[in-house]
């Protein structure tokens, strides 16, 4: 330190104030650099990030409200009455859909058909999805005649 100050007062006068002021810039451009333009791209980052999550905020907002009144439109459409057992009672009977065992499983509903027209198959499920009952899962296989499916497992859950 003594050795640099020794080199700093042996320089004119002239040349310590070139010096001094070289430092001077040079201390605020490593301030500008390193600190000052980070923070403010930072921020500026941040400010739109916060624009776009409050755009998204106000989008989920209104399609949430937007979900609450369809639901409560499905619902008051004639949606699943009763337990969901009860339900595939009603609509095999009403599509003439011989069902040979139905089983719960927790608030799901496990159902057999041993044969049953294809056409009537795919309106009975139409009719259960309009009530609300979610198709789990699915196992169709041909029966004996044409135009007969199998169901082997049918799986179904309320929304």
């Amino acid at each position: 330190m003594n050795a640099l100050k020794q080199k700093f007062q042996a320089l004119t006068e002239r040349e310590q104030k070139l010096v001094l002021l070289s430092g001077v810039m040079i201390i605020i451009a490593l301030f500008y650099f390193i600190i000052w333009s980070p923070l403010t791209t930072s921020l500026e980052q941040a400010k739109t990030r916060v624009t776009a999550q409050q755009k998204l905020l106000g989008w989920v907002q209104e399609n949430a409200n937007r979900a609450q009144q369809l639901r409560r439109s499905n619902s008051t459409q004639g949606g699943l009455q009763g337990s969901l057992a009860q339900a595939v009672s009603r609509s095999t009977q009403q599509f003439s859909i011989p069902v040979s065992r139905m089983q719960p499983l927790n608030d799901e509903l496990q159902v057999w058909v041993d044969e049953a027209p294809f056409d009537a198959v795919l309106a009975w499920l139409e009719a259960m999805e309009d009530m609300g009952v979610v198709i789990r899962q699915l196992d169709i296989t041909e029966a004996s005649a044409p135009g007969l499916i199998k169901i082997r497992r049918l799986q179904l859950g309320k929304s």
